[in-house]
């Protein structure tokens, strides 16, 4: 016995095509081909040899079931079915266009940001318009995943600029997600880090889906009410022409926007820039004016002295001249210059330019110590696989100088301090500290610097002394900090417990900027006079200091201040140290002036050798 199967009836038009896809709940009624085939699958037999059809059959019957249930629903409930219908839409609506205006930095979101016209929505309007249908579904679907993709990368870019003071690099910053989490698990724990990153993967599924579905559902209801969608993207089209052309603005937000273009376009420089950075770092890597320097002839002028090139941790020049901190931190300056000088040491300052802001202190060491700017992950990761000098291998090369590193930051392997050239390297768990975390920092300053005299430069009968050592106590997030405390007191570190008791909650502290900011300057503070101290308590004719800044701190501290200046200042006992760099003329004292010489940082290795050499 044959079956006959009733034909379908196949729309004729765009029209009747996209009214039949669309939401039946719409117009209330359920459309004619949905119900012809529904009655068809109720009572057309099943042929029981068809191994296909008796799969899927269950499914189909569940699929039915669940389109009575929502049309029974909706047959009862007309004016909640439409209200939860319209609802839907304008949520859609709304969803899209935030997408399409949202700025990719947070100062710049504003009320008047969402009343512009984008030039991308509006011919996105009109294509999708005069696709065919299956085009059209398949154009909206994509649409709304790269919309949804581009909302991400801007909200990435939000963070970075809080952080980092710069956009998210698509070539070059994937390897700091990395870093990004480990921050998360050493400051908040690994529950918090576990948290957080699920919460970020989960709004970024939500953000692709909500984007897509949001765009499928306009798209079917600008097609049902073609005439009217037509007029409205003709109507915003012209706008957007006339308000760019006569630079309408709300406030100083002009109306017409192509800011999705322009986002996009900068995203494919620097994705250019990126791939060939590699080539570009790799020609000034080979440039160097010390490697055929014998080693006798290698920083003659700094024989027989001890010297320190230390890092204080988010040092940078917002602690010096901005207004709510320059009185505060000018006294401990003075301070310090003072209290140095009474003990025979004098000292000069000046500016560099770090290649890095916010965050990125390993960028900033190893431009500072290579010669070579050190701006992304990639340079650094190819630095440390080189045969590139570093100041400290120079150093080392010369056999006149010991060299180790106080690095409390590093709690884990560091495979790239070889490179360095350090003959001993003491991290975290090699400073004899028991004492507590304060928050990020693993060590305060001042145990940090009493250790280093403790295991080197105390020592009786040693050779020379060259350190490179890393303050973390100024490390974000600043809360609770440590304070100064008789030297003596120092111990194993345990006092510490007491002193972090007494401490800020960060969580607190980060609720309110103000707060912020002071508790950054504090921690300023006491890295300096963890420094200085140290050097009045210990320091000796034979000692040069050389300390800097590795980078500005986060944005919400710096408060708009977009330079990267950070203060660099060298302290000797010996004058004729100091001397040899009287034509640079720095300023005298811890404080640099205003107008002091302000130069990269990757420029102060060969200038030091210079001034340090023979030659000098």
């Amino acid at each position: 016995m044959s079956h006959h199967t009733p034909s379908r009836h196949l729309p004729d038009t765009d029209t009747e095509a996209d009214t039949a896809a669309a939401d039946p709940a719409d117009d209330g009624t359920e459309p004619a081909a949905v119900a012809t085939e529904a009655a068809a699958a109720e009572t057309e037999p099943r042929d029981s040899g068809d191994t296909a059809t008796d799969v899927a059959a269950p499914a189909t019957a569940r699929n039915h079931g669940r389109w009575r249930v929502w049309r029974g629903w909706r047959a009862r409930n007309p004016r909640a079915s439409r209200a939860l219908s319209v609802g839907t839409t304008v949520l859609a609506g709304a969803l899209v266009v935030v997408a399409l205006l949202l700025p990719n930095r947070i100062e710049r979101i504003e009320f008047a940001s969402f009343l512009r016209i984008p030039a991308e929505g509006v011919l996105l309007a009109g294509l999708l318009l005069a696709l065919p249908p299956r085009p059209r579904r398949i154009t909206a679907v994509v649409s709304g995943v790269f919309l949804g993709l581009v909302t991400v990368l801007k909200c990435v870019d939000m963070g970075f600029y809080q952080v980092l003071a710069r956009p998210f690099d698509l070539v070059l910053d994937w390897i700091l997600i990395e870093n990004g989490t480990d921050f998360l698990r050493e400051t908040f724990g690994r529950s918090g880090q576990v948290l957080a990153v699920t919460g970020v993967i989960v709004l970024l599924v939500a953000v692709l889906v909500l984007t897509t579905l949001a765009v499928v559902r306009l798209t079917n209801l600008m097609v049902r009410h073609r005439p009217v969608a037509a007029r409205t993207t003709l109507i915003l089209g012209t706008a957007w022409i006339t308000c760019m052309t006569l630079g309408v603005q709300v406030g100083t937000v002009p109306i017409a926007t192509k800011g999705n273009a322009e986002f996009l376009g900068n995203r494919v420089d620097q994705v250019r820039a990126g791939l060939k950075d590699a080539r570009v770092f790799q020609k000034q890597a080979a440039v160097d004016a010390f490697a055929k320097t014998p080693p006798d002839q290698l920083l003659t002028g700094l024989r027989g002295k001890d010297v320190l090139f230390t890092f204080i941790e988010s040092y940078g020049r917002v602690a010096i001249d901005d207004p709510a901190m320059a009185k505060q931190t000018d006294a401990v300056l003075k301070e310090g210059t003072g209290r140095l000088k009474a003990a025979g040491f004098e000292s000069r300052s000046g500016w560099l330019q770090s290649p890095v802001t916010g965050a990125g202190s390993w960028l900033a060491h190893s431009t500072f110590l290579s010669g070579l700017w050190i701006k992304n992950q990639q340079r650094y990761r190819s630095l440390t696989t080189s045969d590139r000098m570093t100041l400290t291998k120079y150093f080392g090369k010369t056999g006149a100088w010991r060299t180790v590193g106080i690095v409390p930051g590093v709690r884990r392997a560091w495979p790239e301090g070889k490179y360095f050239g350090l003959d001993h390297i003491y991290d975290s768990e090699h400073l004899g500290y028991q004492g507590p975390y304060f928050s990020w920092t693993p060590v305060p300053d001042q145990f940090s610097m009493e250790a280093f005299q403790r295991l080197e430069h105390g020592k009786k009968d040693r050779e020379p002394i060259m350190a490179e050592i890393i303050l973390a106590s100024s490390h974000n997030p600043w809360s609770p900090i440590a304070h100064m405390i008789d030297w003596d007191d120092l111990g194993d570190g345990s006092v510490f417990h007491r002193i972090k008791k007494e401490g800020t909650n960060p969580t607190e502290v980060w609720k309110d900027p103000e707060k912020v900011r002071a508790e950054y300057r504090k921690a300023i503070e006491y890295s300096i006079r963890s420094l200085t101290e140290w050097v009045e308590r210990y320091g000796d004719d034979d000692t040069v200091l050389v300390f800097l800044g590795d980078h500005q701190p986060v944005p919400t501290v710096t408060a708009g201040d977009t330079r990267k200046d950070v203060p660099v200042t060298i302290v000797a006992h010996d004058k004729k140290v100091l001397d040899r760099v009287a034509d640079w003329g720095w300023t005298d004292g811890l404080k640099p002036a205003p107008n002091a010489p302000r130069w990269g940082m990757d420029t102060f290795r060969d200038r030091f050798m210079t001034a340090y050499g023979p030659q000098g």
